[in-house]
C-alpha cells in the first residue's frame, strides 16, 4: 500500500504548487474562480492517483513521473490564463525551481528518516514533509504573491525582461536534479545526510534572493517608466500650452486687423478688382490660425490631442476628433492618455503604410455612464493583419505587438473592454475604460 500512497503524495505538491500560482492572476483568469478550482483539483488529483498507481505497477521513480505530470499542469495553467506566455510559464517555472529546492530537502530528511534506503522514492514520512514544507511555503508567500506580485505582472514597462526570467528557475531545476544521489545509502556517509540538507537550503535562499533582486529590479524599471510617460504627458501639455497661447495671440491680432481688412475688401469689390479681391481673401484666410483651442474640456487629454494633431499634420494624415469629455473623470488620467496614445501611434504606423488617398484617421471619446469612459480609434490600413492566439503581432518587429496589449491589460484591470475588429481595410479600436472599484 506505502508504494501507493508514497508517490501519490510526493506528487501530490502540485496542489499548493498550482494555488501559488494563480494568486498573482486573480484578474487575468478565463473561467471564474469557482469553477477553475473545481477543474485544477479534479486534474491534479486525477494526475496524483494516476501517478501513484503507474508507479506502484510499474515501478518507475517518482521523478520521472514529475515531469508529464507537470507539463500537463503547466499547458492547463498557460490555457486558462489571459496574459501573456512569457509571464505565465516564468511565473509556472518559478514554483517550480522553488519546490525543486524543497525536494532535495526531503531526499536530505529521507536519508535521516530511513538511513540505507534509495533517496527517489521517498518515505511516507518524507514526502509528508515535503508536502507540509511546501504547505507552509505557500501560506509565507501569499501576501507577497496576491500583492507585489499581482503588480508587477501588471506592469507592462519591462516586457522583455520576462524574455529571460525562465532561465533562472529552470537552472535551478536542472541543479536540484543532479543532485539528487544515483547510489543507494551514499547519503549514509559521514555528514553528507546534513551537508546536503545545508546545500539544498543555500540554492532555496540562493533562488528566493535572486526573486527579490528581479522584483526590485522590475519595480525600478516600472517606476522611470512611470515617470517617463509623465514627463512625456507634461511635454505634450507644454506643447500644446504653447501652441494655444501662439492661437490666441494669432486670433487677437487678426481680429485687431478686422477692420483694416474689412475696408480694403470694399474698396477692393467697389472697384470690382475681382482678381485681387480672391487674392487678398487668400492672404488673409492663411494669417489665421488653424490650431483647434479646445479640443476637450479635460485639459490633459486636450493636450494629448493637440499632440497628435500637429504630428499627423506634419505627416499629412487628416485626423479628426470628438471628445465629450469633462474636467474630471471618473478614471485615471494616465491611463486613459495611455490608452489614447497607444491607438494614435498605431493608427499613424498604419497610416504610414497606407496609400495617401486612402488616408483617415478618426477618434472618439466620451462618458457612457458615471463611472466609464468609451474609446474609439478607426484608421484606414493596407496589407494584412497578423493575429495569433488572439494577440496582434508586431509590425516592427517579430514577436507580438506590445502597444495593443497594452491597452488591453490597462482595460481589463479594472474590469473593463478592449475589442479590434478590422475588415476591408478599416481597423478599429473600442475600449471601455472603467473607475477603480
Amino acid at each position: 500500500m506505502m508504494e501507493f500512497l508514497c508517490p501519490t503524495l510526493e506528487l501530490m505538491i502540485l496542489l499548493p504548487g498550482m494555488l501559488i500560482a494563480y494568486l498573482p492572476m486573480k484578474q487575468h483568469l478565463r473561467m471564474s474562480p469557482a469553477k477553475l478550482t473545481i477543474v485544477t483539483v479534479l486534474l491534479t488529483l486525477f494526475l496524483c492517483f494516476a501517478g501513484g498507481a503507474v508507479s506502484f505497477l510499474s515501478h518507475i521513480q517518482t521523478v520521472w513521473l514529475f515531469f508529464p505530470a507537470t507539463i500537463i499542469m503547466g499547458i492547463f495553467y498557460v490555457h486558462t490564463l489571459k496574459i501573456t506566455r512569457w509571464k505565465s510559464i516564468s511565473v509556472f517555472l518559478a514554483i517550480c525551481g522553488t519546490f525543486s529546492c524543497l525536494g532535495s530537502t526531503a531526499i536530505g530528511v529521507n536519508a535521516i528518516l530511513s538511513p540505507g534506503e534509495f533517496a527517489p522514492p521517498l518515505s511516507f514520512r518524507a514526502a509528508l514533509f515535503w508536502f507540509l514544507l511546501c504547505c507552509v511555503l505557500m501560506a509565507a508567500v501569499w501576501h507577497p504573491a496576491t500583492h507585489a506580485a499581482r503588480k508587477l505582472l501588471e506592469e507592462e514597462a519591462f516586457a522583455h525582461t520576462w524574455y529571460v526570467f525562465w532561465i533562472l528557475p529552470l537552472l535551478f531545476i536542472g541543479l536540484n536534479l543532479s543532485m539528487i544521489p544515483n547510489n543507494p545509502g551514499i547519503l549514509d556517509q559521514g555528514r553528507l545526510r546534513q551537508l546536503y540538507i545545508i546545500i539544498s537550503f543555500v540554492l532555496l535562499f540562493l533562488l528566493l534572493l535572486f526573486y527579490v533582486l528581479f522584483y526590485l529590479m522590475a519595480s525600478s524599471l516600472n517606476h522611470n517608466d512611470r515617470l517617463r510617460r509623465e514627463n512625456q504627458f507634461l511635454s505634450m501639455q507644454q506643447a500644446r500650452y504653447n501652441s494655444l497661447r501662439t492661437a490666441i495671440e494669432q486670433t487677437r491680432e487678426a481680429r485687431h486687423d478686422m477692420h483694416h481688412h474689412l475696408n480694403i475688401l470694399q474698396n477692393l469689390a467697389t472697384q470690382e478688382k475681382w482678381e485681387s479681391l480672391k487674392k487678398y481673401l487668400a492672404d488673409v484666410q492663411g494669417s489665421i490660425p488653424d490650431v483647434e483651442l479646445g479640443l476637450c474640456d479635460n485639459t490633459v487629454v486636450d493636450s494629448i490631442a493637440g499632440h497628435f494633431i500637429l504630428l499627423y499634420r506634419k505627416h499629412g494624415i487628416p485626423l479628426s476628433f470628438k471628445l465629450d469629455l469633462p474636467c474630471e473623470l471618473p478614471v485615471s488620467e494616465t491611463d486613459l492618455c495611455s490608452v489614447l496614445s497607444n491607438l494614435l501611434e498605431n493608427a499613424l504606423e498604419a497610416s504610414l503604410r497606407t496609400a495617401h488617398e486612402k488616408r483617415q484617421v478618426k477618434a472618439s471619446a466620451h462618458l457612457h455612464s458615471s463611472h466609464m469612459v468609451l474609446l474609439s480609434v478607426e484608421n484606414a490600413y493596407d496589407g494584412k493583419i497578423e493575429e495569433k492566439n488572439g494577440v496582434f503581432q508586431s509590425s516592427k518587429r517579430k514577436g507580438d505587438g506590445v502597444g495593443l496589449q497594452a491597452v488591453c491589460h490597462i482595460a481589463e484591470k479594472n474590469g473593463g473592454y478592449s475589442r479590434f475588429l478590422y475588415d476591408d481595410g478599416i481597423f478599429c479600436a473600442n475600449v471601455i475604460l472603467r473607475g477603480g472599484k
